[in-house]
């Protein structure tokens, strides 16, 4: 059995890294996929938005951060918290709305927090999650603990101000902090060559003096690669990176709402075809002789079971007590 190197990055993926890999992102699509079936059922309340076919991103960053680091995520979180550690069950038990989410069942799919494995949360401003993982850098680096703050953003909020304002702060004051935009082709309708103008994103953070690098977001290797690089001069004192991955989403923006008119008619399925992100790594990894075809499937399966327990679990529990209505409130 093999393994192989991250350029540049000192690390070596071995075959139990591999594997974990996989798990990580087969569980990410598993689980949105599952929730793309259970919405049509009327019982998740609030709005979803599905994180299906950008998981190589998630599962490639957070492979370098350790349970203390930071993780700001977005409306659309669902894998990034999977990515971090978070639990399935209390996921679902949260985007149901239920007694034993992973917050009360009060926050659902756009709030979804665990900070005890650094989850900051889901935002469902965009960019809103930003400016905090700046200010959990600059706690990380007073105290001097080594932690890395990450702040996921989509290709809609690189837009917003306080994602510049976000990029200077960080700069000025060399925060331990990477700046992940996941261009997932549109900010909800709105096409990426329509709406982002000017120069490339990664240009962005250059103006402000932040190293930065251009990924295939569909790509495991690249994203982790370039993410050992980012998260390496974080941790070691050498201030923020940018680095923006490229992988578009297989679902809408957001389930019960976007009938998708802006996609060309065989997108989603040419997506599918040739820029699905799991299929790009199980080729690697088969053709490479890294992870055997056996040990994709056991884990095929073990994951499959996990989201089903999930989902019975979330049925079968209580919507919060109506006491807990004014708990987690903060009040002067």
């Amino acid at each position: 059995m093999g393994t192989t190197a991250a350029a540049g990055a000192g690390t070596t993926l071995t075959k139990d890294r591999l594997a974990e890999a996989y798990r990580v992102m087969r569980t990410i699509r598993a689980f949105e996929e599952r929730l793309h079936v259970e919405y049509r059922t009327g019982e998740i309340p609030g709005a979803v938005h599905l994180y299906a076919g950008q998981e190589a991103i998630a599962a490639g960053v957070c492979a370098h951060l350790g349970t203390t680091d930071y993780v700001g995520s977005t409306h659309r979180g669902h894998g990034h918290a999977i990515a971090k550690g978070s639990d399935t069950t209390a996921m679902m038990l949260e985007v149901y709305g239920r007694a034993g989410g992973l917050c009360g069942g009060k926050g659902g799919s756009m709030h979804i927090a665990d900070p005890q494995r650094g989850l900051l949360g889901a935002n469902g401003i965009a960019a809103g999650g930003v400016p905090m993982v700046c200010g959990a850098g600059l706690s990380a680096r007073l105290r001097g603990t080594g932690q890395v703050a990450v702040a996921f953003l989509g290709d809609g909020a690189a837009n917003q101000g306080a994602f510049l304002e976000s990029l200077n702060l960080a700069a000025v004051w060399q925060l331990p902090v990477v700046f992940v935009v996941e261009d997932n082709g549109y900010a909800q309708a709105t096409g990426t060559a329509y709406h982002l103008r000017g120069i490339e994103v990664a240009e962005r953070a250059r103006a402000f003096g932040i190293p930065a690098r251009t990924v295939d977001g569909t790509d495991y290797f690249a994203v982790h690669d370039a993410a050992a690089e980012a998260v390496g001069r974080a941790r070691t004192g050498g201030g923020p990176t940018l680095l923006e991955a490229r992988a578009m989403r297989f679902f809408g923006h957001m389930e019960g709402w976007d009938e998708q008119g802006y996609r060309a008619e065989d997108e989603v399925d040419r997506l599918r075809r040739t820029q699905d992100c799991l299929t790009r790594f199980t080729d690697r990894v088969r053709t490479e002789d890294l992870l055997p075809a056996a040990e994709l499937a056991r884990i095929d399966e073990a994951v499959l079971a996990e989201i089903d327990a999930a989902v019975a679990a979330a049925r079968a529990a209580e919507p919060p007590a109506a006491s807990e209505l004014t708990t987690d409130v903060y009040t002067v």
